[in-house]
């Protein structure tokens, strides 16, 4: 069958769990709508709108057509969120897409994904985003100079160990902070959007010729919708904690229609609010154009802008590590990953094993700093396996008619996903061919090495299962059931 049958934990875990015959674990079911609403637009808001918006006018040449950019990512994003929200209400366990692409295509290509995601892609762009973070944090403390790499990378590290004690200790917590930082970073962007509608009630507007200098070319509409989507990311964060969602099938198509159609009206605003502020050739000298938007706005007050973009990055960072730890617990769960991954602390019932994995790959990233060409290329990867995932929800719509599904969406949107997934995963390879990206390629399929000596054929080492149980005592976890709802 096309679905595949999911493991039973028992199987899975028999070798090492000190407590077989009770009750299995459950994660808790801690995020409401808020949350989730919180989850989604705290991790689309990260450092993206603050420093992308030069790069788009960059690639697009004007003002008007930068502005149609936006909104169309902002559309791509919630024809996508919209798309995995049926997802969500037909296979209601957590984990994204590689949940998704296991249970429609099978274990090897999920396995492809999962290993890029926990080992490559989630680790990189939590470093990113926690690297960023830092830069503003520390600026202050460097007025007029560079701030040193070994202090930025230290903050970076102290922000990556704080995230992990937090996630790890309790669910509740942890939505909390994403509550708080989410509300913080909207007033941020709510001050920069009304300051803008000030700014044009007083006649300041470079509107006048809003599609002059436009480009038209393939290239520069696909690298422009690339830093535009940066921004974006996150808009399908709730389908990785479906299992801890309260009544999922309303829950999560819900949070998407506020939380998306919300994040893209505030960016809307934000950029008008810079074009208002600064003129085209302003914000592309710009090393960072909120920065200079704080400058010639609020003046002295400037500084708040620095803090804003820190708890916007501390923020994303929070929901961004949330998030990527439930991949790697899904997947272990389902014996891609090391047992121990797949097991909850006995008494936070948070997947504390699989935690301590990404912020152990994020430590190593930051400290490395090799992972630059890594992350310009994660829109690369990112929409690869949207694409499949989006051609999966299109399968079940026409052959598995069947199923039952709380929600629907119109075929027509996760054609126009798939759609724009093809031409963004081309557009770079065709246009201008990269190194880099056969890197990836290669990479991705360095799964191959792995997957059918250790998954497939299950050729385990014995001392494997004595490590397993000694790490299970230590980290004081045991194995967790699935939600079988």
């Amino acid at each position: 069958s096309t679905m595949r049958k999911r493991k039973t934990p028992e199987s899975t875990h028999s070798s090492t769990d000190p407590s077989e015959g009770k009750e299995k674990l459950r994660l808790k079911q801690e995020v409401g709508l808020i949350s989730g609403v919180s989850l989604i637009a705290g991790t689309m808001i990260g450092s993206g709108i603050f420093m992308s918006p030069e790069w788009v006018l960059h690639h697009m040449g004007s003002p008007g057509s930068s502005l149609l950019i936006w909104a169309a990512c902002g559309l791509l994003a919630m024809f996508g969120a919209l798309s995995y929200a049926e997802l969500g209400t037909i296979i209601k366990e957590s984990g994204g897409e590689y949940i998704y692409i296991l249970r429609i295509f099978g274990s090897f290509p999920a396995f492809l994904f999962a290993y890029t995601s926990v080992i490559l892609v989630r680790p990189a762009g939590l470093a990113a985003v926690c690297l960023s973070f830092a830069e503003y944090a520390v600026a202050p403390f460097y007025p007029g100079c560079p701030s040193p790499q070994v202090v930025i990378k230290c903050t970076a590290a102290a922000c990556i160990l704080l995230l992990t004690v937090i996630n790890c200790l309790n669910v509740r917590l942890a939505t909390s902070i994403m509550n708080i930082f989410t509300a913080a970073k909207l007033l941020a962007l709510l001050v920069i959007a009304v300051g803008g509608v000030l700014l044009l009630a007083k006649g300041q507007t470079c509107f006048q010729n809003a599609f002059e200098n436009t480009t038209a070319g393939i290239r520069a509409v696909g690298v422009a919708f690339y830093q535009g989507l940066w921004s974006y990311d996150g808009w399908n964060n709730l389908n990785y904690v479906t299992e801890e969602l309260k009544k999922p099938e309303v829950t999560l198509p819900r949070a998407v229609m506020i939380a998306i159609p919300l994040v893209t009206c505030l960016y809307l605003l934000v950029n008008v609010s810079y074009l208002a502020a600064m003129t085209p050739s302003e914000m592309l000298s710009s090393g960072a154009v909120a920065v200079t938007w704080g400058y010639k706005v609020l003046g002295s007050w400037a500084w708040l802008i620095s803090l804003s973009v820190a708890l916007s990055t501390f923020g994303s960072s929070n929901g961004t590590f949330f998030s990527g730890g439930r991949v790697c617990y899904i997947a272990a769960r389902e014996g891609h990953m090391p047992d121990i991954l797949s097991m909850a602390h006995v008494r936070c019932l948070t997947p504390s094993p699989a935690l301590l994995f990404t912020s152990a790959m994020s430590l190593i990233m930051v400290i490395s700093g090799n992972f630059t060409s890594i992350v310009n290329f994660f829109s690369f990867i990112a929409w690869f396996f949207y694409g499949m995932t989006i051609t999966g929800l299109l399968y079940l719509k026409i052959k598995k008619t069947e199923l039952p599904r709380s929600y629907k969406v119109p075929i027509i949107i996760p054609i126009i996903v798939l759609i724009a997934a093809v031409y963004l995963v081309l557009a770079p390879i065709i246009d201008q061919p990269q190194i880099e990206i056969l890197y990836i390629v290669l990479f991705i399929f360095s799964g191959v090495i792995l997957y059918f000596p250790l998954v497939r054929f299950k050729c385990h080492p014995r001392f494997l299962q004595k490590v397993t149980l000694h790490l299970q005592l230590f980290l004081e976890v045991a194995p967790t059931a699935t939600d079988e709802n």
